[in-house]
């Protein structure tokens, strides 16, 4: 069943080189034809192909034309690698050395490729900063709001093997079939066709789980019309490094409900053989060292859902856990990573406690401004309290909104509407930058567009939603293209704008008069470095001069109004600051309301379980009543011939 990938490797048809063209090749290793290394036995290999699973669920072996079977004894499962425990230290944890190679030689003396288990390890550096990994991992459930998710949380549990801490990522999505995990554990698979999806490379998984921690065991449980599939994938860099492989073994067990006996019994994909040993080596290197230890974890996945537990999580330079579960028992932060600012004495505190700066350290606070938008019905839980979502636009007195009208790939032309104004606490804090959102997603949060040793554009922050331009694969920056380039340039010069014209409202000499609006008879005088714009929401200052001059093709106030604001729809924010705020009571509200609603949610929960429970009874009732009413008819038949017979005998006694 399971099966290693085979790769032709034939002059100048694959090169594998930066990581630029990864993806490019997986793409082509999954066009390839397979060999099966273990026939027979169910330990999953990376790479998979979809049109191999049927084969493979029978423990053949696919060869390409000509080819000979591979034998065990030919293709190794070790190598040179020494078996010595693995650094815990992420950035030291792949210094290793590859005397193997990831080149196999057949019987056929042609060569092919596989995955290595460092690779892993080195596709995993493309994330630096742990929240972003982490970012990843939640962007899967948000993914699944569409598939009815309510929530996902995360939480420190402990390791019931050793007492180390571990990591846990749980939603109540869709879930996952026996084929839909082997592709999420896999690379390069992507069935994310939604123009809202958030994830679109298939690769994140492996990349954030292999950035916090060694290992990573999925459950999941999946409902599909009447019937419910359960599986456990098991992703070890200690168990392949450790053992030698030289290339990439998932271990993972199905299960399917049998209405039968009313429980989830072993899929029919496995032998019992290819099961026992999958699961041998779950019980071996995952926290769980029992199959019932393992099935317990379903006990709260509910009718479907995803639990993702990362463990043997990795350390710091200091030798201390990278994620750091004392400092906040409602956060998680990253250990070390508080930053101190330099401000006067009296704002040093306001400027540390702001969320520019404590997001780079608390969990908490950086997914309060993750995602734009969150349905009412969808909640994200941090170490079991409710995150509520802070909306940056909120944080902004005198509020502009500009339209920019970028033309993505030359031809198409777009709406971005950014809001821009000064922090609350300006100037006396030096926050500025802007936050750019990539459908919905926070992708660079206070980006510096500004000269920072410069008080020109101080305390200027903006907000916008740029769907126009491409992530890059750590969805923690934008592909340094030039359209990203332009968009750098117009933000800098929106931020000197808004600057110049407004410094005036927290104390600096204003450098540039605003404009009194020109008549609707008169022209509207436009220049290179002005931008279609709304007024601020506040009046001037006494002596500024009036409101700026008002351009043809700006956006006015009461559009702006009728828009949602921004969280809502789009990048957009009408009202004012002061009307915007929300007292500690309404806070309280809010909480009791979410409480609430999470209870309704539990009651849910037991009445859609109950629900189901009643309908394997019907099922199994009306099977049987259906037997029952076979068995009669069965009878019937009988005594009716019995009648007839004894009518027979009768006649012949009557003419005897």
């Amino acid at each position: 069943m399971a099966s290693m990938i085979a790769v032709n490797l034939e002059p100048d048809r694959l090169r594998v080189g930066s990581r630029g063209s990864i993806n490019r090749m997986v793409e082509q290793v999954q066009q390839e034809k397979y060999t099966s290394q273990y026939a027979g036995n169910d330990v999953f290999e990376d790479n998979r192909s979809r049109n191999t699973s049927n084969a493979a669920q029978t423990g053949s072996t696919l060869l390409e034309q000509g080819q000979s079977a591979v034998d065990d004894a030919r293709v190794s499962s070790t190598s040179a690698l020494p078996s010595a425990p693995i650094c815990r230290q992420f950035w030291k944890a792949g210094n290793y050395s590859d005397a193997h190679g990831s080149r196999v030689n057949l019987q056929s003396g042609k060569t092919y490729l596989h995955v290595h288990p460092m690779f892993l390890h080195s596709n995993a550096t493309s994330h630096t900063w742990a929240f972003g990994a982490i970012a990843e991992l939640l962007d899967n459930a948000i993914d699944e709001i569409q598939n009815g998710a309510t929530f996902v949380m995360v939480d420190k549990i402990s390791n019931p093997r050793d007492g180390s801490s571990a990591l846990l990522i749980q939603d109540d999505g869709g879930g996952m079939d026996p084929e839909a995990i082997r592709q999420c554990i896999s690379f390069g698979f992507s069935d994310k066709k939604s123009s809202e999806a958030i994830g679109q490379y298939g690769n994140g998984f492996k990349t954030s789980s292999m950035r916090l921690g060694a290992d990573v065991i999925v459950f999941t449980r999946h409902m599909e019309e009447r019937s419910a599939t359960q599986s456990i994938g098991l992703l070890s860099y200690s168990f392949l490094m450790r053992m030698g492989h030289d290339r990439i073994i998932v271990p993972m067990v199905d299960y399917e409900f049998n209405t039968d006996i009313g429980k989830f019994g072993i899929s029919r994909r496995h032998t019992n053989e290819s099961f026992q040993a999958n699961l041998s080596l779950l019980l071996q290197w995952s926290p769980y060292s029992s199959e019932t230890e393992l099935l317990k974890q379903f006990d709260d996945v509910g009718l479907h859902g995803t639990k993702v537990v990362i463990y043997n999580l990795w350390y710091n330079d200091d030798g201390n856990l990278e994620l750091d579960f004392n400092k906040d028992p409602q956060d998680i932060c990253i250990e070390g990573d508080t930053r101190k600012v330099e401000s006067l004495p009296a704002w040093r505190t306001v400027k540390e406690q702001h969320i520019a700066n404590r997001l780079h350290y608390s969990l908490r606070a950086y997914m309060s401004i993750l995602y734009l938008r969150i349905p009412e019905t969808f909640c994200i839980k941090l170490r079991g309290q409710v995150v509520m979502p802070h909306n940056l636009a909120d944080d902004l007195k005198f509020p502009e909104y500009i339209l920019y009208k970028p033309q993505a790939g030359g031809l198409r032309e777009v709406n971005v509407i950014t809001t821009i104004g000064f922090v609350k606490d300006a100037p006396h804090v030096n926050i500025h930058g802007f936050n750019i959102y990539h459908k919905n997603r926070l992708i660079k949060p206070f980006m510096q567009a500004m000269n920072l040793t410069s008080t020109r554009s101080r305390g200027v922050v903006g907000i916008l939603e740029a769907n126009y331009i491409q992530p890059t694969h750590s969805k923690q920056d934008f592909e340094r293209t030039s359209i990203f380039q332009k968009l750098e340039v117009r933000l800098k010069e929106m931020a000197w704008e808004y600057w110049d014209y407004h410094c005036g409202l927290i104390g600096y000499h204003v450098t540039k008069k605003v404009r009194a609006v020109s008549s609707p008879s008169d022209p509207p005088a436009m220049s290179n470095q002005t931008f279609p714009t709304v007024g601020t929401e506040q009046a001037a200052s006494p002596g500024l001069g009036v409101k700026r001059k008002e351009h043809s093709n700006s956006v006015t106030p009461d559009a702006v109004r009728k828009l949602p604001r921004l969280g809502e729809g789009v990048a957009v924010t009408s009202a004012s600051s002061s009307s915007r705020h929300i007292s500690q009571q309404q806070q309280n509200a809010v909480a009791v309301l979410m409480q609430d609603n999470q209870k309704l949610r539990a009651d849910l929960f037991e009445y859609e379980m109950r629900k189901e429970e009643l309908n394997l009874q019907v099922i199994k009732l009306t099977r049987e009543l259906e037997e029952e009413n076979a068995e009669y008819d069965r009878l019937m038949a009988e005594l009716t011939l019995l009648d007839d017979m004894k009518l027979e005998n009768q006649r012949v006694n009557i003419v005897m």
